[in-house]
């Protein structure tokens, strides 16, 4: 953990909170370089020296009662719809088994219709015609449901294909976090949607699977997870907070060796292809307000649908720096509204910080000493 940065994400997010009057929110900063965990945010978060001598029922049921949840550890904990911060998977994953190409093109009119049913783009009247990595810049629906659940004479994923990529990106899987508590998400199928919903499995399902709304569920170390291995070229390790462990006495016992879950498993010129396209939604996309950062750095903002009355979740994922990242992350604000709007901020507080402020103080402070 980078106790700095740590409580860096933490005085950013509370900040946003506070100003923007919402209250639950998570961050995961993760180095792709080698799966270890550089930050790790829950908000609302409860003072833990209440729990030191023994808490009093008066203080547990405050917490307990509180509708956000504090006791909750919502990077870990919490299920949420991923929104369109699961396109990259899925463009990899159309990419890797050849049913698209970089040049490969749909149009976008502002949705698609089957039968009496209407998907939509969420800019009326679409975007165009658009490539994969148009796609991932302007997170263009349609191109998602054509890959994603096939339409007219193109045949897409399909349901299968949409979970195979899901799994192999470690969504429906625990991390294996060094931390208690850790949840699975849901990578749903036809099965589980008969026993729990009694319902068939639509084409509709498939359309919402292909932009991360519907029944998926993903934590928030598993999205920064999965933008860790887009980041470093295609190897998911298992992220880790302990570096290393101490015997009585201080001395290291044992140095904590990178775990890889999975690696190789999108072919790296593929892979490079998505990149790109995280890369185009900061110089011209949906994340443009990054690209005035003096670094490059890649990303995918998400908006996600979870009520019919409630406000949507508002994700960013991104890394940097784009050449040779150092940094891979999630961020999420629950009931936020639209990510680019609303999560995207965050994450240039948070990577100008990380990338100009500290290096200027830590060399102040070199320069002090």
């Amino acid at each position: 953990l980078d106790l700095d940065l740590q409580l860096k994400a933490e005085e950013i997010l509370k900040e946003y909170l506070d100003k923007n009057k919402k209250t639950r929110a998570s961050l995961v900063a993760i180095d792709p370089r080698d799966g270890s965990i550089l930050a790790l945010v829950s908000l609302p978060a409860y003072n833990n020296n209440l729990f030191s001598g023994g808490i009093s029922q008066t203080n547990y049921d405050v917490l307990i009662n509180n509708s956000d949840r504090p006791l909750l550890n919502r990077a870990i904990a919490g299920e949420f719809p991923a929104g369109s911060t699961v396109k990259p998977i899925f463009a990899a994953g159309a990419l890797e088994e050849n049913l698209i190409n970089s040049a490969t093109s749909f149009l976008s009119t502002g949705g698609i219709r089957i039968s009496q049913w209407f998907f939509p783009d969420w800019k009326a009247g679409g975007h165009g015609n658009v490539n994969v990595k148009n796609a991932l810049a302007w997170s263009v629906n349609t191109f998602f449901y054509y890959i994603g659940g096939g339409y007219g004479d193109f045949k897409g994923l399909g349901l299968d294909g949409l979970i195979k990529y899901s799994k192999l990106f470690g969504l429906g899987e625990k991390t294996g976090v060094d931390l208690p508590g850790e949840v699975a998400g849901l990578v749903p199928n036809q099965e589980w949607k008969r026993e729990r919903v009694d319902e068939p499995w639509y084409i509709g399902d498939t359309y919402h699977f292909s932009i991360g709304q519907g029944y998926l569920l993903a934590t928030p170390i598993q999205v920064a997870n999965y933008t860790a291995a887009i980041a470093n070229g295609g190897t998911l390790y298992e992220p880790h907070l302990a570096t290393e462990i101490f015997v009585e006495g201080g001395e290291i016992m044992k140095k904590i060796e990178p775990k890889i879950i999975r690696q190789n498993f999108i072919a790296s010129d593929k892979l490079n292809i998505v990149r790109e396209g995280m890369r185009d939604a900061v110089t011209y996309g949906s994340a443009r307000l990054l690209d005035y950062l003096p670094f490059s750095s890649a990303g995918k903002t998400g908006t996600a649908q979870w009520s019919s009355v409630k406000n949507t979740h508002a994700w960013y994922i991104g890394f940097a720096p784009y050449e040779n990242p150092e940094i891979a992350f999630a961020i999420l604000v629950e009931e936020g509204g639209e990510g680019s709007s609303v999560a995207t901020p965050i994450a240039f507080d948070l990577l100008k910080w990380y990338f100009e402020d500290s290096l200027v103080n830590n060399e102040n402070l070199s320069e002090s000493e």
